[in-house]
This record gives C-alpha cells, sequence and structure tokens, in this order.
C-alpha cells in the first residue's frame, strides 16, 4: 500500500481542522473513546454538532481558542492507501509552521471560505505551496453551506485563483467546492451541489499520482557515516551509509563522489546484513566501492549529471526565527549531511504579498518573511538547484549562539 504524504493551509477560519476531522471521521480512523471524549466537549460548549476540529486540534490552547497552533500529525488509512497530513495553522504569525509541514508533502490542501474568498493568507499559502514545489495542490472551497452551495460563487473563487495560480507557478490544481461540516464531497458526493461532476476529496486524494519529489533521475547520496566495523568478520569492509535522495544505483555502476570529483564502481549494496542488486529514492542503505578513496560525512554520491559546487549560493529564504535578522551575522548552514559556516552577503528583494514580487529591501528580515538572497559559506556546497531536487536543493541556517534554526532556503 503506497503512502501519501499531503498539508493543509489556508487563512484563520476556513475549517482545516475540521475538515481533517471529517476526514478521520468518514474514513473510520478515530477511536471509540476519543470520539465519546470529542462529542462530551462538543456538548460541553453548547453545539448541537459534533466538532470535528477537536479530532485534530490537540494542543490545550488550540482547543480553547478554536485555532490551530502547531503544525498536527495526522495519520490514517484506506483499503486504497495510506495517509500523513500536516494540519498547520492559519495565522499570519505561524507562517513558518506551513514551511515546515509542507516541506515533505506529496500534495497540499488548500483550504478556502466560500463567503470571504481568495485572501492575503491564501495567496501567501499558495505562494508557498509553488515556493516548495508541492507536485500536486487541491484548492477545497469551504463552507459552500453558508452560501446556500451556490455555483456562482464557486466559479468566481475558482477564477479569482486562477490569476494566484499563475503567479505562484502551482502546476497541478484540483477545485472541489465542500461542506466540512455537513460532509458534502468529502467521502461521498454532495446531493446539495450536483451541478459539481468532479471527485470527491478523498476519491481524489486515493486516486492522486505521486509524482517523484525530484525532477532529475540523477543520482544523489549524501554520505551520513563511514562504517568500520573492525571485526574478524567484516575486517576490511568500509562501507558508506546514507539515504538515496534521488535517482538509483546498481551493482558495477560507476559513481563519483563529490567535491573531491574521485570516481569508483560500487561494489557491494547492503541494508543491514542484506546485500542488494540495487536501491531506488528513499532507501538508507551502505554501499561499498571497489577503490580506496577519501569519503567523510557531508560529501555527495552521485552519477548522471553533475551537481554544482559552491561556496557562494543565490537563495529564497523563509526567516523563522522569533528574532530578526542580525545583519552580518554567522549562522551554521546544513544541507543535508553537511555543515558549515556561513553568512548572508546581500538581501537582493523581499517578497510583497499583495504582488507576489519580489521588492527592493535592506533588512533585518524579520518572522515568517520570504525574501531572496546570496550568501557566501566557509566551504564548497554539493548541491542542485531546488526546482530539480527538493533534497539537494534545500538548506536550513542554524543560529550559532542559540542552536535553533532561524531559516528554511531553497537553492535557485
Amino acid at each position: 500500500m503506497n503512502l501519501l504524504r499531503f498539508t493543509t493551509a489556508g487563512s484563520v477560519d476556513d475549517g482545516k481542522s475540521t475538515l481533517i476531522g471529517r476526514l478521520l471521521y468518514d474514513s473510520k480512523s478515530v477511536y471509540i473513546d476519543q470520539m465519546e471524549s470529542v462529542e462530551r466537549t462538543s456538548r460541553r460548549k453548547g453545539l448541537d454538532k459534533i466538532d470535528f476540529s477537536l479530532l485534530s486540534d490537540g494542543l490545550k490552547d488550540e482547543r480553547e481558542q478554536g485555532i490551530t497552533i502547531d503544525v498536527a500529525y495526522r495519520y490514517f488509512s484506506t483499503p486504497a492507501r495510506k495517509f500523513i497530513i500536516a494540519d498547520t495553522p492559519g495565522h499570519i504569525q505561524y507562517t513558518r509552521n506551513m514551511v515546515t509541514g509542507a516541506s515533505t508533502a506529496d500534495a497540499g490542501l488548500i483550504l478556502i471560505d466560500a463567503r470571504q474568498g481568495v485572501v492575503e493568507q491564501t495567496r501567501r499559502h499558495s505562494f508557498i505551496a509553488g515556493l516548495l514545489r508541492i507536485p500536486s495542490v487541491m484548492v477545497c472551497i469551504n463552507k459552500m453551506d453558508l452560501v446556500d452551495f451556490n455555483q456562482k460563487c464557486y466559479d468566481q473563487i475558482v477564477s479569482d485563483f486562477e490569476a494566484v495560480k499563475n503567479s505562484c507557478n502551482l502546476r497541478d490544481v484540483e477545485f472541489i467546492p465542500i461542506s466540512a461540516l455537513l460532509g458534502d464531497n468529502i467521502v461521498d458526493p454532495s446531493k446539495n451541489m450536483p451541478w459539481y461532476s468532479g471527485p470527491t476529496l478523498l476519491n481524489h486524494l486515493e486516486t492522486l499520482k505521486i509524482h517523484d519529489s525530484t525532477i532529475i533521475n540523477s543520482f544523489r547520496m549524501p554520505i551520513q557515516n563511514v562504517i568500520r566495523p573492525h571485526s574478524n568478520e567484516y575486517h576490511d569492509y568500509r562501507g558508506y551509509s546514507g539515504r538515496i535522495a534521488s535517482g538509483q544505483l546498481a551493482l558495477g555502476d560507476l559513481v563519483t563522489i563529490y567535491p573531491s570529483n574521485k570516481s569508483s564502481v560500487v561494489k557491494g549494496i547492503f541494508r543491514g546484513d542484506l546485500s542488494l542488486e540495487k536501491a531506488l529514492t528513499g532507501d538508507s542503505v551502505a554501499i561499498s566501492l571497489e577503490d580506496d578513496i577519501d569519503i567523510s560525512r557531508g560529501d555527495t554520491l552521485c552519477s548522471g549529471d553533475a551537481p554544482s559546487i559552491d561556496a557562494k549560493l543565490n537563495a529564497t529564504i523563509c526567516w523563522l526565527g522569533n528574532e530578526p535578522q542580525r545583519l552580518g551575522s554567522k549562522y551554521i548552514l546544513r544541507q543535508g549531511t553537511n555543515e558549515t559556516n556561513s553568512m548572508i552577503t546581500e538581501i537582493k528583494g523581499l517578497l510583497n504579498i499583495e504582488t507576489l514580487d519580489f521588492e527592493t529591501f535592506k533588512g533585518p528580515l524579520c518572522s515568517n518573511e520570504i525574501a531572496q538572497i546570496s550568501l557566501k559559506s566557509t566551504k564548497v556546497i554539493v548541491h542542485d538547484a531546488y526546482s530539480k531536487n527538493r533534497v539537494t536543493g534545500s538548506f536550513i541556517l542554524i543560529d550559532n549562539a542559540t542552536g535553533s534554526t532561524v531559516a528554511a532556503g531553497m537553492i535557485l
């Protein structure tokens, strides 16, 4: 059974948590005692219907305020597929949480309140979805029951979103009119919207083709560790372990180690004690080579198109830190398994969420702001453009003083 990771986003009170709760409930992924607790809480709040958002909002503050604060990961499955949901906050001050939740998503679900239409957070979350190269996006126009299931209202929002779609570099977009509260077009087709003939949300999720997160087929594997058992059984064994970021590898393949640019032939592929003929994207393996080459953590095994090797990078970043950027400060750049000191040398532009253009900006960057920058590291970085490889084209910046992550970046 395959796995689909998808993230939810949208403005505050668009109904993200209610939608996730409805999906969990209608797919029978909720335990009886959990459902009984939600029913009691709903009655205590004076509601005449089940508050499905309580199935998703897990923090005390979330339940009390009726909002999502942290990224909430939820799991459910149907006979067709397993799912991991990243329910991300809608408030502007938690935009950075969407970057975290959406960074590994196969699909993005953007909710729009049918009464409000496309708003600022819709544009912001859509831009982030395009920035992170989420392969497929579902735009769910929610609360259709509050506009009497009016098709003209739905058509107008679809038309308005088309302009956002083109500006945000979104590729595969599906529009679905829904009512998360009543369950219309969530699992079963809505009798209230006979004018809509497309799939329900669950049907679309079950049949959605999972695109490879990497566009290029070239083999990439950042080295995590060098394995030297020094045992009698494996006295001369030297293996290089890591997780394959893209492409595939087979015995006898020629690989090149970067940044040293040394080449060798694959002699063995191992998953634990199991010897493999080949390994695919996402596999965690150990590889042995025909030649003894100086390889260490942070190096990258490659084949196919050669990666870029630079100490100067141009990137788009989202500032995640609570504190503003300190101009001239040094940060630890972590890219894959590689770490090096770095400095932001120039802020080329700050995203204007109204126009979706990058405008001249001197800094400093503040929490949730998105900018295009140049940075310089103390040693070379082996990378691809993020548009070609979401793994080797991404990085984070860590504050030297506090050890906290302050920015997530995508290499241009």
